[in-house]
């Protein structure tokens, strides 16, 4: 029996976005649908039927020839050489900020509807040319169709200049980096929303299904390398239901899994061969990471543009700083509204799976250290990071939240004393790291609140 693949909506639409065909696809069905409409039309005027108006283009069998070769050739020329210049300037540009740019670039809705628009005028006027023949009374000649022809040009035209001023603001860094924070909040947004509903809770609890597991369980290897890029609870609540089993994964999205490595256990261990032919449906790997169900690959992109911008070879302190910004401004919002969810339950209450979250603390590592650990010597960078921490401070729900986040600017301090020769620096920082000392007391969170 073949075995269905269940997509979750989130990841199926993203997949569809990052590819240059379909919006191409559905714009070059939608412009023969309208050559089918004009060419019916067309056929009623030459049938004597209809009476074009008098702005239709009118004219010889070979001049409508021309005008639509004329057409199509100039209208796939400029798209090649539209496109050609774009993806030069691209990869350029992403040799110094990371190949995040051809990604957005790829997934970009304006660039797609771009491509489609010329692609579609393309396919228009060669079924425009193409039809143009003897007929019963003379040659046939689309009137109708050179004229929608000729409106389908001036459209491109305007989408030609969208998309040029579209793409001479998106290549420069802090949109990239706003895009990119962007799709941080959403995917904040996201995991906020599924995480948010609560119900029963029956059956044996968390720590004896752990113990159980660990007694007796059944291991689920990876059919296939690669990032793991979703999970389907609901496919995995529903196979566990089934089997009257408990599954706990190994591994979550953003992990690189290696074909035959354990990917999860079940319990009861009889359930596990069932439950590894049923696990292809609710999972896939790729080549790459996405954002679906990753938080922490999102934050990974903005410290890789930062990082790169702190290299030498770059040397673009402000890139850096306006990254950290963002950051501060995404971990701010998973410290206040985002609680990770372990524990999978079914409609009756019973624990079914058991994921491995990615927690705070190690969103925080991830947004700190690498940045830290490339600005050594750079007091500027310290200061703003001191300045995210203390901001950040103030959406810190719990102790163990606002303790990590002092580790943070303890390490910072640290690096500053070790790495900045000079005093005035030093005293600079110390005054940031004081202040995200005094976000942290009672006091300072009282009169926030």
């Amino acid at each position: 029996m073949r075995r269905q693949i269940l997509l979750p909506s989130a990841w199926r639409r993203e997949a569809l976005r990052t590819n240059l065909w379909l919006v191409p696809t559905v714009e070059i069905v939608l412009a023969v649908a309208l050559f089918a409409g004009t060419y019916t039309l067309d056929r009623a005027a030459y049938d004597g039927s209809l009476y074009l108006p008098s702005w239709v283009i009118s004219g010889t069998a070979d001049a409508a020839r021309q005008i639509l070769t004329a057409i199509a050739a100039a209208v796939i020329t400029v798209v090649t050489l539209v496109f050609s210049i774009t993806i030069v300037t691209l990869t350029l540009a992403s040799t110094q900020f990371g190949p995040r740019m051809l990604r957005n670039f790829i997934r970009d809705r304006i660039t797609q509807l771009t491509l489609g628009s010329f692609v579609a005028t393309f396919v228009y006027s060669i079924l425009a040319l193409v039809c143009i023949g003897p007929g019963s009374h003379g040659e046939f000649v689309p009137h109708v169709s050179i004229t929608m022809t000729m409106v389908l040009v001036i459209l491109d035209v305007a989408v030609l200049v969208l998309f040029i001023d579209h793409i001479a603001k998106s290549i420069q860094l802090p949109q990239v980096i706003a895009s990119i924070a962007g799709d941080l909040a959403g995917a904040i947004d996201t995991e906020v929303a599924l995480n948010a509903g609560s119900g029963p809770k029956t059956g044996p609890s968390l720590s004896e299904m752990l113990v159980r597991l660990d007694e007796d369980s059944g291991v689920v290897r990876a059919p296939g390398s690669g990032y793991l890029q979703y999970v389907s609870m609901s496919t995995l609540i529903d196979i566990s239901s089934r089997s009257h089993a408990v599954i706990r994964l190994l591994r979550r999205p953003g992990h690189f899994v290696v074909e035959g490595e354990p990917l999860a256990k079940v319990w009861p261990a009889a359930a596990a061969p069932g439950v590894a032919r049923a696990l292809g449906g609710a999972h896939a790997t790729g080549p790459h990471r996405t954002l679906t169900q990753d938080l922490s690959f999102a934050v990974d992109q903005l410290v890789e543009i930062a990082i790169r911008a702190l290299s030498p070879a770059v040397n673009d302190t402000f890139t850096a700083l306006a990254c950290i910004d963002w950051l501060g401004d995404g971990l701010g919002k998973i410290a206040d509204r985002w609680r990770p969810t372990t524990v999978h339950r079914d409609a009756a209450g019973r624990v079914r799976v058991i994921t491995v979250p990615v927690n705070f603390d190690r969103l925080l590592e991830r947004a700190h250290d690498k940045i830290r650990q490339a600005s050594r010597g750079m007091p500027a960078v310290m200061i703003r990071q001191l300045d995210g921490l203390a901001k950040v401070m103030a959406y810190a729900a719990t102790p163990q939240q606002r303790e990590l986040l002092l580790e943070q600017a303890a390490m910072i301090l640290r690096a500053c004393e070790e790495s900045v020769p000079e005093k005035a620096d030093r005293a600079d920082v110390r005054r940031r790291y004081d202040a995200v000392l005094a976000a942290a007391s009672p006091d300072a969170r009282s009169l926030e609140r």
